[in-house]
C-alpha cells in the first residue's frame, strides 16, 4: 500500500495529428498538475486537499475546458460545474451555474463543509460564493479569444461538441449537421488521489459542452456520475455527460469492485465497456494504490504516478516520451 494520483483533462474524439499549439501545452499542464499533487501527498497532505490543490490548478489553465479554460454555451456565456468527494465519511459538495467563481471546485468543497446541502447552483451558488469571499472575476475573465472561436465554429456547424474538436470544413459543415447530437462529448477536469493510509478523494471540474443549451448540466457535479469516493475507490469521469449520468459510472466502479469482488483496473474496464463507444473515460484510484486510468473515446489526456515510482502522462494509447 503506498499513496497514488491520478488525474485528467478530458477525453474525447482526440484526433492523433491535434496541432502542437494545442497538444503541448496541455502535456505540460499535465505534467506540472501532477507534480503539485506528488509534492501535496509526499507532504502528507489529505487526498481531499490534494484533489481540491490539483483540480484549482487544471482550472487555471486556460488550455483545459474548466475554470479559465471553460468553454462557452450557445449564449455566449461561461457555466462552470464541479463537484469534490471524501472516501472515507462521502461528505461532498457539488456546484454548477457558475459565471464568476474563479475556481469551482473550491467552492464545491465550501457548500460541503459550510452548507447542510451538496448541491448549489446558478444565483444561489454565486450568492454563497460572495458570502463565503472566495476569489470571483468579472465573466469576461473566462472567456477567452479561442473559446470565441470554438463557439463560432461549432454554431457554424449546427452541433454541441467538446472543444479538442477541430474545424469542420465547409464542404463538410452540412453533413456534420445532420448527425443526430452532432460530436456531443465533453472535455472535463479531474483528480482522484490516496494516501499511503489509505484515504480517498476525488474532485471533477467543467465548462461543460461547446454551445451547449444555458442552463444544461452535465455528470461533472453530479455525485456517483462524474465524481465517487468510498472506502475502495475514488473516480472521477470524462465523456458525454448525458451518457456518464445514465450509466452512473463513477459510482458502479465501486459497486462493481464491491458487488462483483473484480479490481480497480478490472472494475474500471468493466464500466467503460457498459457505456456505447466514444462517450466515456475515467481516472480512479483504490485503497491499496492501485491506478486504473480507462477510455472508450479515441484519447484522453491524463497522467499519474504512484509511491513506487511509477509515472505516466498520456493522450492515447502509449504514453508520452
Amino acid at each position: 500500500m503506498g499513496w497514488a494520483i491520478a488525474l485528467h483533462g478530458g477525453g474525447g474524439d482526440i484526433p492523433h495529428y491535434l496541432p502542437p499549439d494545442r497538444r503541448l501545452p496541455r502535456e505540460a499542464g499535465l505534467r506540472h498538475c501532477l507534480e503539485v499533487g506528488i509534492a501535496a501527498l509526499k507532504a502528507h497532505k489529505h487526498p481531499l486537499d490534494v484533489v481540491e490543490l490539483v483540480v484549482r490548478e487544471l482550472e487555471n489553465y486556460p488550455h483545459f475546458n474548466a475554470g479559465k479554460g471553460s468553454v462557452l454555451t450557445s449564449s455566449g456565456t461561461v457555466e462552470m460545474e464541479a463537484s469534490i468527494m471524501d472516501g472515507k465519511s462521502k461528505k461532498c459538495g457539488a456546484v454548477s451555474g457558475l459565471s464568476t467563481v474563479v475556481n469551482a471546485v473550491s467552492l464545491a468543497r465550501l457548500v460541503m463543509e459550510k452548507t447542510p446541502h451538496i448541491y448549489l447552483g446558478f444565483h444561489g451558488a454565486e450568492a454563497f460564493a460572495r458570502e463565503q469571499g472566495v476569489e470571483t472575476a468579472d465573466p469576461s475573465y473566462f472567456i477567452t479569444p479561442e473559446n470565441i472561436e470554438r463557439l463560432k465554429q461549432a454554431q457554424d456547424a449546427n452541433r454541441v461538441q467538446i472543444d479538442y474538436t477541430q474545424p469542420v470544413q465547409k464542404e463538410a459543415k452540412d453533413a456534420a449537421a445532420t448527425i443526430p447530437n452532432g460530436d456531443s462529448q465533453i472535455g472535463t477536469v479531474g483528480c482522484v488521489a490516496v494516501d499511503s493510509e489509505g484515504n480517498l478523494a476525488s474532485a471533477t471540474s467543467t465548462g461543460g459542452l461547446v454551445n451547449k443549451m444555458a442552463g444544461r448540466i452535465g455528470d461533472s457535479p453530479i455525485i456517483g456520475a462524474g465524481t465517487y469516493a468510498n472506502h475502495l475507490c475514488a473516480v472521477s469521469a470524462t465523456g458525454k455527460g448525458e451518457a456518464m449520468i445514465r450509466g452512473t459510472v463513477a459510482r458502479d466502479v465501486a459497486a462493481v469492485m464491491e458487488f462483483k469482488g473484480l479490481s480497480l483496473k478490472e472494475a474500471a474496464a468493466y464500466v467503460i465497456d457498459q457505456v456505447p463507444p466514444g462517450n466515456a473515460g475515467l481516472v480512479a484510484v483504490s485503497s491499496t494504490g492501485e491506478i486504473a486510468t480507462v477510455f472508450n473515446t479515441t484519447g484522453m489526456f491524463r497522467a499519474c504516478a504512484s509511491e513506487d515510482g511509477y509515472s505516466e502522462v498520456a493522450i492515447w494509447d502509449s504514453p508520452l516520451k
